[in-house]
Protein backbone atom coordinates (compact mmCIF):
# COMPACT_ATOMS: atom_id res chain seq x y z
CA UNK A 1 0.00 0.00 0.00
CA UNK A 2 3.18 2.58 -0.42
CA UNK A 3 2.20 2.90 -3.68
CA UNK A 4 -0.62 4.75 -3.12
CA UNK A 5 -1.81 8.05 -1.11
CA UNK A 6 -3.93 6.75 1.99
CA UNK A 7 -6.31 8.61 3.68
CA UNK A 8 -5.97 7.20 7.59
CA UNK A 9 -7.74 7.61 10.89
CA UNK A 10 -5.36 8.24 14.45
CA UNK A 11 -5.97 5.28 15.64
CA UNK A 12 -4.10 1.83 14.58
CA UNK A 13 -4.95 -1.04 16.50
CA UNK A 14 -1.63 -3.52 17.43
CA UNK A 15 -1.01 -6.71 16.90
CA UNK A 16 -2.81 -9.29 19.04
CA UNK A 17 0.27 -10.87 21.87
CA UNK A 18 -0.24 -14.20 22.56
CA UNK A 19 0.51 -14.71 26.84
CA UNK A 20 1.66 -18.64 27.00
CA UNK A 21 1.08 -20.07 30.60
CA UNK A 22 4.14 -21.50 31.92
CA UNK A 23 3.33 -25.01 31.80
CA UNK A 24 2.64 -24.37 28.13
CA UNK A 25 5.64 -22.96 27.57
CA UNK A 26 7.40 -25.44 29.62
CA UNK A 27 5.74 -28.04 27.20
CA UNK A 28 6.93 -26.07 24.08
CA UNK A 29 10.99 -25.60 25.37
CA UNK A 30 10.88 -29.49 25.92
CA UNK A 31 10.02 -30.38 22.22
CA UNK A 32 12.71 -28.17 20.48
CA UNK A 33 15.17 -29.38 23.11
CA UNK A 34 13.91 -32.86 22.23
CA UNK A 35 14.24 -31.66 18.59
CA UNK A 36 17.46 -30.34 18.85
CA UNK A 37 18.79 -33.82 21.25
CA UNK A 38 17.38 -36.29 18.17
CA UNK A 39 18.95 -34.07 15.54
CA UNK A 40 22.22 -32.67 17.22
CA UNK A 41 24.57 -30.06 15.78
CA UNK A 42 27.84 -31.82 14.14
CA UNK A 43 30.23 -28.67 13.42
CA UNK A 44 30.25 -25.31 13.48
CA UNK A 45 28.20 -23.48 11.40
CA UNK A 46 25.94 -19.66 11.63
CA UNK A 47 22.63 -19.32 10.12
CA UNK A 48 20.99 -15.93 9.21
CA UNK A 49 17.40 -16.24 9.65
CA UNK A 50 14.05 -14.81 7.61
CA UNK A 51 11.06 -15.19 9.96
CA UNK A 52 7.32 -14.01 11.28
CA UNK A 53 7.66 -12.23 14.02
CA UNK A 54 5.46 -13.78 15.93
CA UNK A 55 4.68 -14.69 19.62
CA UNK A 56 5.60 -18.40 19.09
CA UNK A 57 8.96 -17.90 16.76
CA UNK A 58 11.21 -17.15 20.04
CA UNK A 59 11.25 -21.11 20.60
CA UNK A 60 12.34 -21.71 17.37
CA UNK A 61 14.96 -19.14 17.41
CA UNK A 62 16.35 -20.65 20.19
CA UNK A 63 16.51 -24.02 18.29
CA UNK A 64 17.62 -22.95 15.83
CA UNK A 65 20.50 -20.55 17.96
CA UNK A 66 21.40 -24.86 19.46
CA UNK A 67 21.92 -26.18 15.88
CA UNK A 68 24.11 -23.13 14.73
CA UNK A 69 25.36 -19.71 15.38
CA UNK A 70 22.52 -17.35 15.01
CA UNK A 71 23.98 -14.28 13.83
CA UNK A 72 20.72 -12.94 12.48
CA UNK A 73 17.25 -12.37 12.51
CA UNK A 74 15.31 -10.49 10.16
CA UNK A 75 11.63 -10.23 10.49
CA UNK A 76 9.39 -9.95 7.90
CA UNK A 77 7.95 -6.29 8.38
CA UNK A 78 3.93 -7.20 7.72
CA UNK A 79 4.42 -9.73 10.08
CA UNK A 80 6.31 -8.47 13.11
CA UNK A 81 4.65 -8.61 16.67
CA UNK A 82 6.91 -5.20 18.23
CA UNK A 83 6.85 -7.30 21.64
CA UNK A 84 8.33 -10.25 20.27
CA UNK A 85 10.78 -8.31 17.94
CA UNK A 86 11.59 -6.26 21.59
CA UNK A 87 12.17 -9.61 22.98
CA UNK A 88 14.43 -11.51 20.52
CA UNK A 89 16.24 -8.36 20.24
CA UNK A 90 17.48 -8.92 23.78
CA UNK A 91 18.91 -12.28 22.98
CA UNK A 92 19.56 -12.10 19.05
CA UNK A 93 20.87 -9.23 16.22
CA UNK A 94 17.62 -8.15 14.48
CA UNK A 95 17.84 -6.74 11.23
CA UNK A 96 15.33 -4.86 9.55
CA UNK A 97 13.72 -6.76 6.37
CA UNK A 98 14.40 -4.16 3.55
CA UNK A 99 12.89 -5.77 0.40
CA UNK A 100 14.71 -2.85 -1.87
CA UNK A 101 17.76 -4.61 -0.39
CA UNK A 102 17.56 -8.38 -1.76
CA UNK A 103 16.31 -7.42 -5.12
CA UNK A 104 19.85 -5.77 -5.56
CA UNK A 105 22.29 -8.39 -5.52
CA UNK A 106 25.87 -6.47 -4.15
CA UNK A 107 23.36 -5.28 -1.10
CA UNK A 108 22.52 -9.13 -0.45
CA UNK A 109 26.81 -9.73 -0.52
CA UNK A 110 27.51 -6.68 1.11
CA UNK A 111 24.83 -7.67 4.22
CA UNK A 112 25.80 -11.05 4.31
CA UNK A 113 29.64 -10.11 4.67
CA UNK A 114 28.65 -7.81 6.70
CA UNK A 115 27.13 -10.29 9.31
CA UNK A 116 29.11 -13.47 7.83
CA UNK A 117 32.27 -12.93 6.65
CA UNK A 118 34.29 -15.84 6.49
CA UNK A 119 31.85 -18.22 8.19
CA UNK A 120 30.20 -21.62 7.09
CA UNK A 121 26.28 -20.39 6.30
CA UNK A 122 22.79 -22.09 6.11
CA UNK A 123 20.17 -19.31 5.39
CA UNK A 124 16.32 -19.91 6.46
CA UNK A 125 14.44 -18.09 4.47
CA UNK A 126 10.43 -17.54 4.12
CA UNK A 127 9.38 -16.81 0.77
CA UNK A 128 12.17 -17.10 -1.77
CA UNK A 129 14.16 -13.57 -0.47
CA UNK A 130 17.53 -14.83 -1.42
CA UNK A 131 16.46 -16.85 -4.17
CA UNK A 132 17.82 -13.63 -6.81
CA UNK A 133 20.80 -13.01 -4.86
CA UNK A 134 22.10 -17.14 -4.22
CA UNK A 135 24.62 -17.84 -7.25
CA UNK A 136 26.21 -14.74 -6.82
CA UNK A 137 26.37 -15.06 -2.92
CA UNK A 138 27.95 -18.64 -4.11
CA UNK A 139 30.98 -17.31 -5.79
CA UNK A 140 31.39 -14.12 -4.29
CA UNK A 141 31.08 -14.49 -0.85
CA UNK A 142 33.82 -14.90 1.34
CA UNK A 143 33.06 -17.53 3.49
CA UNK A 144 30.78 -20.72 2.54
CA UNK A 145 26.80 -20.96 1.57
CA UNK A 146 26.62 -24.70 2.87
CA UNK A 147 22.63 -24.31 2.21
CA UNK A 148 19.49 -23.08 2.27
CA UNK A 149 15.98 -24.23 4.02
CA UNK A 150 12.95 -22.36 2.22
CA UNK A 151 9.67 -22.68 4.39
CA UNK A 152 6.66 -21.92 1.79
CA UNK A 153 5.47 -23.01 -1.82
CA UNK A 154 5.78 -19.32 -2.74
CA UNK A 155 9.26 -19.80 -1.66
CA UNK A 156 9.84 -23.16 -3.22
CA UNK A 157 8.71 -22.27 -7.06
CA UNK A 158 11.28 -18.58 -6.76
CA UNK A 159 14.17 -21.42 -5.94
CA UNK A 160 12.45 -24.15 -8.24
CA UNK A 161 12.76 -20.87 -11.16
CA UNK A 162 16.36 -20.49 -10.71
CA UNK A 163 17.29 -23.29 -12.59
CA UNK A 164 20.41 -25.19 -11.83
CA UNK A 165 21.08 -24.19 -7.99
CA UNK A 166 24.83 -23.50 -6.79
CA UNK A 167 24.26 -25.03 -2.97
CA UNK A 168 21.65 -27.42 -1.37
CA UNK A 169 18.47 -26.45 -1.13
CA UNK A 170 16.48 -27.68 1.22
CA UNK A 171 12.37 -27.24 0.93
CA UNK A 172 9.83 -27.96 3.61
CA UNK A 173 6.54 -26.18 1.51
CA UNK A 174 5.52 -29.53 0.50
CA UNK A 175 6.51 -31.89 3.30
CA UNK A 176 3.90 -33.99 5.30
CA UNK A 177 4.33 -31.97 8.31
CA UNK A 178 2.98 -29.47 6.73
CA UNK A 179 -0.16 -30.36 5.99
CA UNK A 180 -1.94 -29.76 9.69
CA UNK A 181 -0.20 -25.83 9.00
CA UNK A 182 -1.86 -25.44 5.44
CA UNK A 183 -5.10 -26.81 7.13
CA UNK A 184 -5.16 -24.43 10.12
CA UNK A 185 -4.24 -21.19 8.06
CA UNK A 186 -7.12 -21.79 5.92
CA UNK A 187 -9.33 -21.75 9.11
CA UNK A 188 -7.25 -18.68 10.48
CA UNK A 189 -8.24 -17.05 7.12
CA UNK A 190 -11.91 -17.43 7.20
CA UNK A 191 -12.08 -16.30 10.34
CA UNK A 192 -9.55 -12.91 10.22
CA UNK A 193 -11.92 -12.50 6.81
CA UNK A 194 -15.68 -12.68 9.19
CA UNK A 195 -13.93 -10.90 11.58
CA UNK A 196 -12.60 -7.71 9.25
CA UNK A 197 -16.05 -8.01 7.96
CA UNK A 198 -18.09 -7.70 11.16
CA UNK A 199 -16.33 -4.89 12.43
CA UNK A 200 -17.33 -2.96 9.64
CA UNK A 201 -21.00 -4.22 10.11
CA UNK A 202 -21.00 -7.04 7.60
CA UNK A 203 -20.85 -10.76 7.73
CA UNK A 204 -20.12 -13.64 5.41
CA UNK A 205 -23.99 -15.45 5.76
CA UNK A 206 -25.98 -14.37 2.61
CA UNK A 207 -22.64 -13.04 0.65
CA UNK A 208 -21.63 -15.14 -2.54
CA UNK A 209 -17.59 -16.11 -2.29
CA UNK A 210 -14.96 -16.58 -4.82
CA UNK A 211 -11.52 -18.37 -3.90
CA UNK A 212 -9.17 -17.79 -6.09
CA UNK A 213 -6.70 -20.86 -6.42
CA UNK A 214 -7.31 -23.76 -4.91
CA UNK A 215 -4.15 -25.35 -4.05
CA UNK A 216 -3.31 -26.59 -0.46
CA UNK A 217 -4.42 -23.01 1.80
CA UNK A 218 -7.22 -22.58 -1.25
CA UNK A 219 -8.48 -25.37 -0.68
CA UNK A 220 -8.89 -25.03 3.02
CA UNK A 221 -10.37 -21.95 3.23
CA UNK A 222 -13.05 -23.37 0.40
CA UNK A 223 -13.79 -25.93 2.41
CA UNK A 224 -14.31 -24.02 5.69
CA UNK A 225 -15.78 -21.20 4.10
CA UNK A 226 -18.59 -24.29 3.18
CA UNK A 227 -18.56 -25.53 6.72
CA UNK A 228 -20.01 -22.52 7.87
CA UNK A 229 -22.85 -23.04 4.87
CA UNK A 230 -21.42 -19.76 2.97
CA UNK A 231 -22.03 -20.17 -0.78
CA UNK A 232 -18.72 -20.58 -2.37
CA UNK A 233 -17.06 -20.71 -6.30
CA UNK A 234 -13.48 -21.62 -7.06
CA UNK A 235 -11.18 -19.78 -9.78
CA UNK A 236 -8.39 -21.98 -10.63
CA UNK A 237 -5.85 -21.88 -14.01
CA UNK A 238 -4.91 -25.36 -12.88
CA UNK A 239 -7.41 -27.97 -14.93
CA UNK A 240 -6.10 -30.89 -12.58
CA UNK A 241 -7.02 -28.58 -9.85
CA UNK A 242 -9.81 -27.16 -11.39
CA UNK A 243 -11.33 -31.26 -11.41
CA UNK A 244 -10.39 -31.60 -7.86
CA UNK A 245 -12.32 -28.57 -6.59
CA UNK A 246 -15.13 -29.43 -8.78
CA UNK A 247 -15.12 -33.21 -7.47
CA UNK A 248 -15.17 -31.40 -3.76
CA UNK A 249 -18.27 -29.92 -4.77
CA UNK A 250 -17.19 -26.55 -5.77
CA UNK A 251 -18.71 -24.56 -8.91
CA UNK A 252 -15.73 -23.80 -10.67
CA UNK A 253 -15.40 -20.76 -13.18
CA UNK A 254 -13.21 -20.43 -16.50
CA UNK A 255 -13.46 -17.13 -16.40
CA UNK A 256 -12.08 -14.93 -14.07
CA UNK A 257 -14.22 -11.69 -14.53
CA UNK A 258 -17.29 -14.09 -14.46
CA UNK A 259 -15.92 -15.33 -10.91
CA UNK A 260 -14.90 -11.53 -9.48
CA UNK A 261 -18.04 -9.96 -10.97
CA UNK A 262 -20.51 -12.30 -8.81
CA UNK A 263 -18.45 -12.27 -5.56
CA UNK A 264 -19.15 -10.48 -2.78
CA UNK A 265 -16.06 -11.67 -0.90
CA UNK A 266 -13.17 -12.37 -3.08
CA UNK A 267 -10.04 -14.61 -1.00
CA UNK A 268 -6.89 -14.80 -3.23
CA UNK A 269 -4.88 -17.75 -2.21
CA UNK A 270 -1.86 -18.22 -5.08
CA UNK A 271 0.56 -16.59 -4.10
CA UNK A 272 1.31 -15.54 -7.51
CA UNK A 273 -0.71 -12.38 -8.44
CA UNK A 274 -4.25 -13.59 -8.23
CA UNK A 275 -5.44 -9.64 -9.30
CA UNK A 276 -3.41 -7.55 -11.62
CA UNK A 277 -4.24 -4.92 -13.47
CA UNK A 278 -7.63 -4.75 -15.04
CA UNK A 279 -8.49 -7.84 -12.64
CA UNK A 280 -9.63 -4.89 -10.02
CA UNK A 281 -11.97 -3.33 -12.30
CA UNK A 282 -13.93 -6.90 -12.53
CA UNK A 283 -14.94 -6.91 -9.24
CA UNK A 284 -17.98 -6.40 -7.72
CA UNK A 285 -18.93 -3.01 -6.62
CA UNK A 286 -18.49 -3.19 -2.74
CA UNK A 287 -16.98 -6.27 -2.68
CA UNK A 288 -14.06 -7.37 -0.20
CA UNK A 289 -10.94 -8.32 -1.20
CA UNK A 290 -8.86 -10.71 1.17
CA UNK A 291 -5.28 -12.29 0.43
CA UNK A 292 -3.51 -15.09 2.62
CA UNK A 293 -0.22 -13.92 1.81
CA UNK A 294 1.71 -10.94 0.85
CA UNK A 295 0.39 -8.18 -1.17
CA UNK A 296 3.70 -8.26 -3.08
CA UNK A 297 3.18 -11.47 -3.95
CA UNK A 298 -0.65 -11.95 -4.36
CA UNK A 299 -1.63 -8.05 -5.67
CA UNK A 300 -0.59 -5.89 -7.84
CA UNK A 301 -1.67 -2.88 -5.98
CA UNK A 302 0.54 -0.45 -8.31
CA UNK A 303 -1.02 -0.99 -10.97
CA UNK A 304 -4.26 0.81 -9.36
CA UNK A 305 -1.96 3.97 -8.67
CA UNK A 306 -3.30 7.08 -10.24
CA UNK A 307 -6.79 5.54 -10.73
CA UNK A 308 -7.96 4.43 -7.04
CA UNK A 309 -8.27 6.45 -3.74
CA UNK A 310 -7.48 5.11 -0.63
CA UNK A 311 -9.21 5.64 2.17
CA UNK A 312 -8.58 4.14 5.54
CA UNK A 313 -12.11 2.97 7.34
CA UNK A 314 -10.51 1.33 9.95
CA UNK A 315 -7.32 -0.39 11.09
CA UNK A 316 -7.60 -2.66 8.74
CA UNK A 317 -10.10 -2.15 6.43
CA UNK A 318 -9.74 0.45 3.34
CA UNK A 319 -12.04 2.05 0.46
CA UNK A 320 -10.50 1.37 -2.35
CA UNK A 321 -12.54 4.43 -5.37
CA UNK A 322 -12.20 5.19 -8.88
CA UNK A 323 -14.56 7.86 -10.80
CA UNK A 324 -17.07 4.54 -11.21
CA UNK A 325 -15.77 1.51 -9.15
CA UNK A 326 -14.98 0.93 -5.47
CA UNK A 327 -14.21 -2.63 -2.99
CA UNK A 328 -13.03 -2.73 -0.49
CA UNK A 329 -9.52 -4.11 0.46
CA UNK A 330 -8.70 -6.13 3.94
CA UNK A 331 -5.18 -5.34 5.67
CA UNK A 332 -3.76 -3.65 2.90
CA UNK A 333 -3.34 -6.69 0.84
CA UNK A 334 -1.64 -8.64 3.04
CA UNK A 335 -2.27 -11.92 4.93
CA UNK A 336 -5.43 -11.41 7.26
CA UNK A 337 -4.84 -13.92 9.17
CA UNK A 338 -1.65 -11.97 10.81
CA UNK A 339 -4.42 -9.19 12.09
CA UNK A 340 -4.75 -12.06 14.62
CA UNK A 341 -1.30 -13.46 15.32
CA UNK A 342 -2.11 -16.04 12.59
CA UNK A 343 -2.68 -18.79 15.57
CA UNK A 344 -2.73 -22.42 14.41
CA UNK A 345 -1.29 -23.55 17.65
CA UNK A 346 1.17 -26.31 18.08
CA UNK A 347 1.06 -27.50 14.98
CA UNK A 348 3.17 -24.87 14.00
CA UNK A 349 6.09 -26.58 15.93
CA UNK A 350 5.60 -29.65 13.43
CA UNK A 351 7.58 -27.77 10.27
CA UNK A 352 9.72 -25.67 12.46
CA UNK A 353 11.28 -29.39 13.80
CA UNK A 354 11.78 -29.99 9.89
CA UNK A 355 13.41 -27.09 9.41
CA UNK A 356 15.64 -27.61 12.70
CA UNK A 357 16.24 -31.12 11.12
CA UNK A 358 17.25 -30.18 7.77
CA UNK A 359 19.75 -27.58 9.10
CA UNK A 360 21.44 -30.33 11.31
CA UNK A 361 21.78 -32.13 7.92
CA UNK A 362 23.53 -29.36 6.29
CA UNK A 363 25.89 -28.37 8.87
CA UNK A 364 26.96 -32.68 8.94
CA UNK A 365 29.46 -32.06 7.07
CA UNK A 366 28.06 -34.55 4.49
CA UNK A 367 28.95 -33.96 0.41
CA UNK A 368 25.33 -32.85 -0.58
CA UNK A 369 24.48 -32.22 -4.22
CA UNK A 370 23.37 -28.60 -4.97
CA UNK A 371 19.79 -28.76 -6.08
CA UNK A 372 16.86 -29.85 -4.35
CA UNK A 373 16.02 -31.28 -1.37
CA UNK A 374 13.76 -32.85 1.24
CA UNK A 375 14.27 -34.30 4.60
CA UNK A 376 13.48 -38.16 4.85
CA UNK A 377 10.56 -40.05 5.96
CA UNK A 378 12.63 -41.08 8.72
CA UNK A 379 13.50 -37.80 10.34
CA UNK A 380 9.57 -36.68 9.61
CA UNK A 381 8.43 -39.52 12.06
CA UNK A 382 10.92 -38.46 14.50
CA UNK A 383 9.87 -34.99 14.27
CA UNK A 384 5.52 -36.33 14.69
CA UNK A 385 6.62 -38.91 17.66
CA UNK A 386 8.29 -36.60 19.76
CA UNK A 387 5.26 -33.83 18.62
CA UNK A 388 2.55 -36.22 19.99
CA UNK A 389 4.41 -37.20 23.48
CA UNK A 390 4.93 -33.23 24.11
CA UNK A 391 1.35 -31.95 23.28
CA UNK A 392 -0.73 -35.13 22.94
CA UNK A 393 -0.43 -36.49 26.06
CA UNK A 394 -3.70 -38.78 27.34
Amino acid sequence: MDQLAVNRPADRASPATIVTEPSVRSRIEQYFLTINNAFPATRDVASIVITHMLPDRPYFLDGVARGADLISVLPKPRSCDPDTRAAVSSRYQCDDLDRDRFTHTGKVLAYVEERAAGRDLVLLDIGGYFAPALTSLCRQFSGRIVGVIEDTENGYRKYLSCGKLPCPVFSVARSPLKQPEDYLVGQSIVFSTESLLRAHGDILHGRETCVIGYGKIGRSVANTLRAKSVRTTVYETDPVRAVEAMSHGFAVKWSKAEALGRADVVVCATGNRALDGEDFTYLRPGSYVASVTSSDDELNLASLRGAYRVDRLGPHLSRMTSWNHHFYLLNDGNAVNFVHGAAVGPFIFLIQGEILAALALLSSGRVMEPGLHEVGNREREIIARSWLRCFNEE
